[in-house]
């Protein structure tokens, strides 16, 4: 039989077994599960009774819904797996249960109903859950996956989520991925925060994406072109593409405002300090960026 109740402004047509797995309640999940409720039985939402148990951390709830069977990729309505709620919420017990079961391959691959959605790895740096992550890695999650939004690590630049974004640059992940709207993680902390945090992970964002830093030699300054970047001589520029013209688009950065500046300039004004691949001690000067 299915209930169907209000549950805050949220309809949620749900059978007895959700309700006890939503709440951890593994006496009561026992004997549903004797008497023959469905184990992968869906909500009106689209949610089986592992959804509402990963969710809310139950581990003992979770481990016996898998041991009857429960399949951890079904998918509910908004497009999430039990292991995407444990990754979106911390539930670190329970994602790491996930994980070592045998669908594990499975669930960390993009789902066949939407290959470029929001995977377990986008919902947990987000959020800012650090020992998800680390597990997510660990099982071999593709760290570089997009959704239209970008990578995990444009989800943790943009909520400001210091650790997550070390953590992810550390772990590999590619600091010149564009998103959907061709923004790296880097344009959009530049674009939309301002915060202490923020400040940090642009340093951490262009360290990670500077592939060669630049001194400007002369003056430069071209007011007829809107995305043009003015220029002292002596500044510091980090390079974010260099054009076959000539034409570079390259990012300053002034320590005193803390802002940013990014914009265009041709390649005979500058000199190079810093190349990708350079050793830490002939480059440690750039890491800084000071503008005269």
């Amino acid at each position: 039989m299915c209930v169907c109740l209000w549950w805050g402004d949220i309809c949620v047509g749900m059978r007895p077994l959700h309700y006890a797995a939503w709440q951890g309640k593994t006496e009561p999940m026992k004997m549903l599960l004797k008497a023959g409720s469905s184990v992968n039985g869906q909500s009106d939402e689209g949610q089986i009774p592992l959804h509402l148990s990963a969710q809310h951390g139950h581990y003992d709830g979770s481990e016996m819904l898998l041991q009857h069977q429960s399949n951890p990729c079904i998918s509910d309505a908004a497009g999430k797996t039990p292991l995407d709620l444990a990754c979106e919420f911390g539930r670190v017990a329970v994602v790491q249960l996930l994980l070592s079961s045998n669908m594990c391959a499975a669930m960390l691959e993009p789902k066949p109903s939407d290959p470029n959605g929001v995977s377990p790895l986008h919902l947990a740096a987000k959020n800012g859950h650090i020992d998800v992550i680390r597990l997510l890695i660990q099982a071999g999650i593709d760290i570089n996956r997009q959704s239209e939004c970008g990578t995990a690590l444009h989800q943790a630049a943009l909520c400001g989520k210091t650790e997550v974004v070390r953590l992810l640059l550390d772990s590999g992940i590619s600091a010149g991925v564009r998103n959907t709207l061709s923004q790296t993680a880097l344009d959009i902390v530049n674009q939309f925060t301002t915060t202490q945090a923020s400040r940090e992970i642009k340093q951490l964002l262009r360290d990670a994406s500077a592939a060669m830093q630049v001194r400007a030699l002369k003056d430069y300054c071209n007011n007829y072109d809107l995305t043009s970047l003015n220029i002292k001589a002596g500044d510091i520029i980090t390079v974010l593409e260099q054009h076959s013209d000539g034409r570079w688009k390259g990012c300053i950065h002034d320590n005193r405002t803390g802002n940013d500046r990014v914009g265009y300039f041709p390649s005979n004004i500058v000199e190079v300090i810093k190349r990708a691949g350079d050793h830490p001690h002939d480059s440690c000067m750039c890491v800084c960026v000071w503008l005269v």
